[in-house]
């Protein structure tokens, strides 16, 4: 479901996404242009191949494929942690909290994303937030595991 309705969000911000042989990544946009791998087998996993690009497009600009440029890492950055707050983000996190989800594998389970790109979310946020950070009268912690409580 995901998959379909990050599809709909593309098509209405103009821009066109394909499914193509792909052979070095899973996901490219060029212009106005996305294309996503097509053997990726689940609508989960080209959901966050798509989020991703999204964060391209809303984040980046020119050509950013030389990853011994730092401004390219940092855009690339960038462009997943847009994924990762579209997909999952803090309130996600306390919503499979609350829903009572008990590991990572629930947690993305209950999301609709990869394990992958759940562990890869919380590293960043990790370095973003570091120990951890308040929101919504939740504390939510990401060292040493992902842990949330509700503040009394």
């Amino acid at each position: 479901m995901i998959y379909e309705a990050l599809l709909d969000e593309a098509y209405q911000e103009g821009l066109i996404v394909k499914e193509k042989p792909l052979k070095y990544n899973n996901g490219r946009i060029k212009g106005k242009r996305i294309a996503i791998r097509k053997d990726i087998d689940t609508s989960t996993e080209k959901a966050c191949v798509l989020a991703e690009e999204l964060g391209h497009h809303h984040t980046s600009m020119g050509n950013i494929l030389d990853t011994s440029d730092a401004g390219n890492r940092k855009q690339e950055r960038q462009a997943r942690l847009w994924g990762y707050n579209k997909l999952i983000g803090l309130t996600g996190i306390i919503r499979a909290y609350e829903a009572g989800c008990q590991n990572c594998h629930e947690v993305a389970e209950y999301l609709d994303v990869t394990e992958e790109f759940l562990q890869d979310c919380i590293e960043t946020y990790r370095g973003k937030y570091g120990l951890g950070t308040e929101i919504d009268g939740y504390y939510v912690m990401f060292i040493p595991n992902l842990t949330v409580w509700k503040l009394v």
